[in-house]
């Protein structure tokens, strides 16, 4: 999964119909690996695992009704409802869908599954023009990268929350990987201690421009801005879009009655975002050298 996000960053410098031949028949390779299936679980308290094998999505329960935070590829929707009543809750059920950023591995199956439960649709307000033309920015060229359009119901900034019954979700600005990316944060219980949860949006690169013309204005201060917040955030649990970005297999291995839950783990977010931003600047560095290069 690594070499093919790698893969697609080195398509950057690329135009025209090569480039998006070359995105095509990417996706099409990636899509292999992002819609296999895999087993619904519950990762702690009332937080479960309901996306694919390659693909996160997060079903978060209450009494009163749940949440749903992101989908996956449009063709793997049918997966995600699959899972959530195999735990033995109901699609119907969802009073909020959720989503971290704006971007067709995150939001395909948004509409489906809103017209499925009658749920409204959360996001970032700076995303919110994404998801309702279902393009990715600065790319509305890319057919390769539309997904369904979806309607936006509420749209939130820093501190914002969501909540059903006893669960309340806040909302914190993580702009770069897209530039209305937004993190969720919430509390469980973990035996007798309460556990910080983040469900962190993304800071990768990924097909992102970041230089010449990028993909969206301020986008290089937006990345910094949250590499610079990420260093003092204090998380005990870490979730993402992508499993393989907290190791959800390895620990998903490792869970066991009675022993110490293996996603808790307080300062992995730190690491990760600091592995991040060496990867940002990284990129940043190389960008800006081919640019330099073919002027």
């Amino acid at each position: 999964m690594k070499k093919l996000i790698i893969a697609l960053v080195a398509l950057l410098p690329l135009t025209g119909a090569a480039h998006a031949q070359t995105i095509k028949d990417m996706l099409a390779t990636l899509r292999a690996a992002w819609d296999k299936p895999t087993e619904p679980f519950r990762i702690i308290d009332n937080v479960y695992y309901v996306g694919t094998a390659g693909l996160a999505s997060y079903l978060i329960t209450s009494p009163q009704g749940h949440i749903l935070v992101d989908t996956a590829m449009p063709e793997a929707t049918s997966q995600i409802e699959a899972s959530i009543e195999k735990l033995g809750f109901k699609v119907t059920d969802i009073k909020y869908l959720l989503n971290t950023h704006a971007h067709i591995d995150h939001t395909g199956g948004l509409a489906e599954i809103k017209q499925a439960s009658g749920a409204q649709v959360v996001a970032g307000e700076r995303d919110k023009p994404l998801l309702e033309g279902g393009y990715y920015p600065g790319a509305q060229e890319e057919a390769a990268l539309n997904f369904p359009p979806v309607k936006v119901d509420r749209t939130v900034h820093e501190g914002d929350t969501v909540t059903v019954g006893n669960v309340t979700l806040t909302a914190y600005e993580t702009p770069g990987h897209s530039p209305g990316c937004t993190s969720w944060s919430f509390p469980v219980k973990d035996g007798d201690a309460t556990r910080s949860v983040l469900i962190f949006c993304s800071g990768t690169v990924a097909l992102n421009r970041l230089v010449g013309h990028p993909t969206y204005p301020g986008i290089v201060d937006d990345y910094r801005k949250t590499f610079a917040r990420a260093r003092d955030m204090k998380v005990d649990v870490l979730l993402a879009p992508h499993p393989e970005m907290y190791d959800m297999a390895g620990k998903r291995a490792k869970i066991a009655d009675g022993a110490p839950n293996p996603f808790v783990n307080p300062g992995e977010f730190n690491t990760y975002a600091a592995t991040l931003e060496k990867q940002f600047n990284d990129s940043l560095a190389k960008q800006t050298a081919a640019l330099e290069k073919k002027e």
